[in-house]
């Protein structure tokens, strides 16, 4: 079955957005995701999962899915974050930890997905802004983004907006929608990043 990129309840908000086409910036709010968000957040990412390369995966994960990964990024005291515009959930965003072993326990990696209705509209720059903020405060010093196909400018385009700078691209990596995609690795410093020894594990 098709899956919508946005539940019903986001229609008007989809139709006044489309009309202006103005930044939306100063009407978003963040917050920390809820198990109330999972339906919204599974609609959002679907989107992504079944149209675009933005992400490697191609079988939409199930609620349950999107339930342990919400559980095991904040259980480590990292952020899982919702954007909300007139209270419907337009976008999300979280902050993992890079890899499993323990001399990367100071560098996390990105995750972050918009409604696509309401995509270059400055929600991402919102909800990126709050994810590093929230990962600055416990004690993160490395965000690592793998953004998913080389032609995704508008997910590469936010990063650098937002202080990432490409690190290397791993070409022809991925097999998605009939054709070879490459990974683009972006990072940025978070806090005071290699300046100081850091004091405690921000996760584990």
């Amino acid at each position: 079955d098709h899956i919508v990129a946005v539940p019903p309840k986001h229609a008007d908000t989809q139709a006044a957005g489309t009309a202006t086409e103005q930044p939306l910036m100063s009407a978003i709010m963040v917050r920390h995701a809820t198990d109330a968000d999972l339906s919204d957040i599974a609609a959002i990412y679907h989107h992504h999962v079944l149209q675009s390369c933005a992400t490697f995966e191609e079988t939409p994960p199930t609620l349950a899915d999107l339930k342990e990964r919400m559980v095991s990024v904040t259980a480590r005291g990292l952020p899982f974050l919702v954007a909300l515009l007139n209270d419907c959930v337009v976008g999300f965003a979280y902050a993992a930890p890079y890899r499993p072993r323990s001399a990367a326990r100071f560098t996390v990696e990105d995750s972050i997905y918009i409604d696509e209705t309401l995509a270059g509209r400055g929600i991402g720059r919102v909800l990126m802004a709050e994810l590093i903020a929230k990962c600055a405060s416990v004690g993160v010093r490395q965000m690592i983004a793998m953004v998913g196909d080389s032609a995704n400018t508008r997910s590469i385009h936010l990063h650098q907006r937002m202080g990432f700078q490409i690190e290397a691209v791993l070409k022809d990596i991925g097999f998605k929608h009939g054709r070879w995609i490459d990974m683009v690795l972006m990072k940025r410093q978070i806090g005071a990043g290699p300046s100081s020894v850091p004091n405690s594990s921000p996760h584990s």
